[in-house]
């Protein structure tokens, strides 16, 4: 019997995450015999497979499904890269069945009324909200993330949902009249509305594997499209349960939300490139440049990542622009596309940095390193091995080419995927770290002579996402985000995501269209008009 509740237990973890959590401490596979120990979460058994808690179906049209290839993509621990989940190597033929049922229940979606479409997305983040702590339980295993960042992100992806829901009834038309052009008489009026797009495909990354694909489905969904998602591979789990069996816990119709997994080589191109797919919201890497030369002719919402530079001013609070630059570099090991990925430290003969400096290794040395599970932990380990040696890569070119590490003492520490966080100083033009990004925990920090200097390498990356300006002076301030080629410019304050409702874009190589829910409901709908031709011009009387 499936039940909300208890779980087999992790030995030496504390009473909120052994609620949460679906494997145990050494990442052993939840087995059939286990499950009588505690009984299977609800939000777990109703997309994995019967007496295989560890193996998890797609959704396709309403249906839990195993795939008819037979095969299975095994979803890694990056604590110790053993195996904690599979899920489903779908078939091309198999999105060909999302994107049927999708199409299907559309039609039937977009002549819903909105409060109809609001009230499935206020249940939705009911849901979440009543399942949270299995949720981010997974979360937490799957992609490393703390559990309370974890947690904090579903509770955060549940206030989108409901954000959504209020914001989307509140999406009007206008009403243009003609004479308003020179010229013209009043015998034409225009009735312009947003209707949907139709099928949206989203694709989150792994880094918020939930609140990136509420961010997508959410404002989809209340636009009246369907949804054919297929979350990232690490965090694969993350989407099943907290977009595919959420939903349909809280009663999505058949067809609307289908959620397939399988290797992005294998099926991300045909995913993107289907003949019924109306718009593709993408969040990730440099991939989403193939992604958008090849999806054609319909509407892209496109992430793809940022360089994100830190401007420090004389005049700055060295005390916040301390502790802002340490949290903006290190939160969740630094992978995150808005954080702080480079700070130049404008001065001419090292007044700032002397200053600057000793408060940031300060704040660095406070930051734990550990195991996601812990309590207070703020370094975990990155995604992969392979992720962790291009890290690694970076810096020893850096240093190569003559920067110094200023932590960890003694150099590069590193244990399976766990890194320990990097400072780095003296880095320049030549090094690869200036312009690539690190997604890591890694901080390179150069002196530079002018805001003008500042400005010029910092433009010079072709990603633009966000930057940030410390100083007190907020005409300069002003000036100098005029002046930085990037989507969001911070004041006194490290890059950021949110709050949901914000708008979230890039410029250059960092992406196409906005985020953040109005902006991400008008990117899911398109213009329409009906024009009403009057025999006689009609003027309103007073």
């Amino acid at each position: 019997m499936l039940v909300q509740g208890a779980w087999p237990s992790r030995p030496g973890v504390s009473a909120r995450v052994l609620i949460a959590t679906v494997t145990l401490l050494s990442c052993v596979l939840v087995s059939e015999a286990m499950v009588g120990a505690g009984e299977c979460p609800l939000i777990i058994g109703v997309a994995s497979t019967e007496g295989r808690p560890d193996v998890f179906k797609s959704y396709i049209g309403g249906q839990w499904r195993t795939s008819s290839s037979g095969k299975t993509l095994k979803v890694m621990s990056p604590v110790n890269e053993t195996t904690l989940f599979e899920v489903q190597a779908c078939t091309q033929d198999e999105i060909d069945e999302a994107f049927a049922a999708a199409k299907t229940a559309q039609k039937l979606w977009a002549k819903t009324p909105l409060w109809k479409r609001a009230d499935l997305l206020k249940k939705t983040a009911a849901t979440l909200r009543e399942h949270a702590p299995h949720i981010a339980g997974i979360m937490m295993d799957e992609v490393a993330k703390p559990y309370a960042a974890a947690l904090s992100e579903v509770m955060r992806t549940a206030d989108l949902f409901e954000f959504t829901a209020e914001e989307g009834v509140r999406v009007a038309g206008e009403l243009l009249l003609s004479d308003s052009f020179p010229g013209e008489k009043r015998n034409k009026l225009a009735l312009v509305q947003r209707v949907p797009l139709g099928v949206v495909v989203a694709i989150p990354p792994y880094n918020y594997p939930l609140n990136l694909a509420g961010s997508k489905v959410g404002p989809a969904l209340m636009a009246g499209n369907a949804i054919v998602m297929k979350p990232p591979s690490a965090g694969a789990v993350t989407g099943i349960i907290g977009i595919a069996a959420v939903m349909h816990l809280a009663g999505a119709p058949p067809g609307l939300v289908n959620v397939v997994t399988g290797k992005g080589s294998e099926i991300g191109d045909y995913l993107t490139q289907h003949r019924d797919a109306s718009a593709v919201s993408f969040t990730g890497g440099g991939t989403g440049l193939r992604v958008a030369k090849g999806a054609g002719m319909i509407p892209l919402q496109m992430e793809l990542g940022g360089k994100d530079p830190a401007l420090v001013l004389p005049d700055c609070n060295i005390k916040k622009t301390a502790a802002a630059l340490v949290k903006g570099a290190f939160s969740y090991s630094g992978q995150r596309c808005t954080a702080v990925k480079v700070v130049y430290v404008i001065e001419k003969d090292g007044e700032v940095s002397s200053q600057l400096m000793p408060l940031i290794l300060q704040h660095v040395k406070q930051l734990k390193v550990g195991m996601p599970w812990e309590d207070q932990v703020d370094i975990t380990a990155v995604i992969d091995s392979k992720s962790a040696a291009f890290i690694k890569g970076l810096v020893d070119d850096a240093v190569a080419k003559g920067a110094k590490v200023e932590l960890p003492e003694g150099g590069w520490q590193q244990t399976g995927n766990l890194i320990q966080p990097v400072v780095l100083t003296g880095v320049n033009k030549d090094m690869r770290l200036l312009y690539e990004e690190q997604f890591g925990p890694v901080l390179p920090i150069l002196s530079v002579a002018s805001v003008e200097e500042a400005i010029e390498m910092s433009n010079a990356s072709p990603l633009g996402l966000q930057a940030s300006v410390f100083t007190q002076d907020i005409d300069a301030a002003m000036s100098i985000s005029d002046a930085l080629q990037a989507g969001t410019v911070q004041i006194n304050g490290a890059p950021a995501r949110g709050p949901d409702h914000f708008p979230f874009q890039g410029f250059k190589d960092s992406g196409l269209s906005s985020q953040g829910v109005r902006y991400s409901i008008e990117a899911m709908t398109k213009i329409k008009s009906t024009i009403i031709n009057l025999a006689d011009e009609s003027y309103t009387q007073g």
